[in-house]
């Protein structure tokens, strides 16, 4: 421990380095449940790349593991820290270092923070639309680090369409540079791509240039409210099959509604059994939610309600936003789950999971980014209840498998973390897992990077 101080002193300030017990142990873990997570020997904030390189040169020759964070708000334990590591804050990385209208790019350092990026771009009359409920917190760097998503995913995409390029300092300490400003390019691997969504297992994301889109115009949005969950799942694949394009199609199973009526007092009609919430943010975004509307009333809905303005759109999004932060808010403690299938299969994932609650007697809120299939079912439980502790992560890990039964995936856009380690060996498969460890050896071969995480 002495050594490792001495040395990171020698090339970081003062003011980066935290090594009060009290204090690192408030970096040790994310937001998620059931992970495990040990105690940081330092916690190193480094406000540069160089310094970002000293710190990983200084664990490579001490042999010590290096965990980076952003801001914590990671649902699966993938920035948990590992005993006697060093905890590699970005969040003091928060500058926005370009943003060129022409190009339509940004870049910037791994700290900004979603919200703030997404701001800046619209003061030049452009777009940053990858929009985690998060946003207001969470970093482009842990973004890119599990590959986030968001509500508007449906039309506009995920993190990883939006990387252009990465500078990424190595376990080693060497700076890689990857991929492109252009607007296309294929040279090479596509090394880009696989720092995304790779946790923080692969290297150190310290600059990034990111694909922007024009600003698009105000979305306005509907509310229909059904009768059963099936019968909102059915509403969401004629919206998609009829080749509509909304800038968001998100669900609110009852349990949602209610929790967010409870926290927020939003108003929401908690008679309904699933809230189907539709945006459109084309010209005519009123005729868009009219047709939406006659498919929703065909599916069952008992009641449509076009928002007339933005200023009751945006209550409507507030709503859909507080989703998970009203579920926590039912019990002690929850494990959110991530699982997307096809389209074609939600309203099984849905129903399924309905089922599944009641097997287990817990309560499971279901938000879900309909358009996509990703789902989120939330396990409200009693931590203090050994018994109903043990129901609840049977039933987390009884949702996944639904997940891989209809052909869907264990995380959507959560990443893996420690919560889903033996589940993604699962999906992958034996040959598939082994040229992915082939690949974290590559990158790492002294497993120093984020150990313990996803594999």
């Amino acid at each position: 421990m002495d050594d490792l101080l001495t040395r990171l002193r020698a090339g970081l300030p003062p003011e980066a380095l935290l090594t009060d017990p009290d204090v690192t142990a408030s970096y040790a873990h994310d937001m998620a449940s059931f992970c495990e997570a040990g105690s940081p020997a330092v916690v190193v904030l480094p406000s540069t790349t160089e310094q970002v390189q000293h710190v990983m040169r200084t664990a490579t020759a001490l042999r010590v593991p290096v965990v980076p964070q952003g801001a914590r708000t990671g649902l699966s334990g993938a920035a948990n820290a590992s005993e006697g590591c060093v905890v590699l804050s970005l969040t003091r990385m928060d500058r926005i270092l370009e943003i060129d209208p022409v190009d339509r790019i940004a870049v910037v350092e791994p700290g900004v923070v979603n919200a703030a990026l997404s701001r800046a771009a619209g003061e030049h009359g452009l777009y940053y639309p990858p929009d985690p409920s998060s946003w207001e917190m969470c970093t482009i760097g842990g973004n890119i680090g599990t590959a986030s998503g968001g509500l508007c995913c449906v039309k506009y995409g995920v993190t990883a369409e939006y990387v252009l390029g990465l500078d990424v300092v190595l376990a080693d300490g060497r700076l890689l540079s990857t991929g492109r400003r252009t607007a296309k390019g294929v040279a090479g691997y596509d090394l880009t791509r696989l720092f995304v969504g790779s946790e923080g297992t692969l290297g150190i994301v310290v600059r990034a240039v990111l694909a922007l889109r024009p600003k698009p115009p105000r979305q306005l949005v509907l509310a229909a409210e059904f009768p059963s969950a099936s019968a909102a799942c059915d509403a969401v694949c004629a919206v998609m099959e009829r080749g509509h394009t909304p800038s968001l199609l998100e669900l609110m199973d009852r349990t949602t509604v209610r929790a967010v009526n409870r926290l927020g007092r939003m108003g929401l009609p908690e008679s309904t059994e699933a809230l189907l919430l539709a945006a459109f943010d084309t010209p005519d975004p009123a005729a868009d939610l009219a047709a939406v509307g006659e498919l929703c009333t065909a599916a069952g809905a008992t009641q449509v309600v076009p928002a007339e303005d933005a200023a009751e759109s945006e209550m409507l999004l507030k709503a859909r936003r507080m989703a998970l932060t009203a579920l926590e808010a039912v019990a002690s403690a929850t494990m959110i789950d991530d699982v997307c299938v096809p389209r074609s299969r939600l309203a099984a994932m849905l129903d399924g999971t309905a089922a599944i609650a009641a097997k287990y007697d817990l309560t499971i809120g279901v938000c879900a980014h309909a358009g996509d299939g990703n789902t989120h079912p939330v396990v409200c439980f009693d931590h203090t209840d050994a018994g109903e502790s043990r129901r609840a992560r049977e039933s987390f890990d009884e949702i996944m498998a639904l997940g891989l039964e209809l052909g869907g995936t264990i995380t959507g856009e959560h990443g893996v973390g420690v919560l889903k380690k033996e589940w993604l060996a699962r999906e992958l498969g034996p040959v598939g897992l082994e040229l992915q460890r082939g690949i974290k050896h590559t990158f790492d071969p002294l497993g120093i990077l984020n150990p313990g995480k996803v594999f």
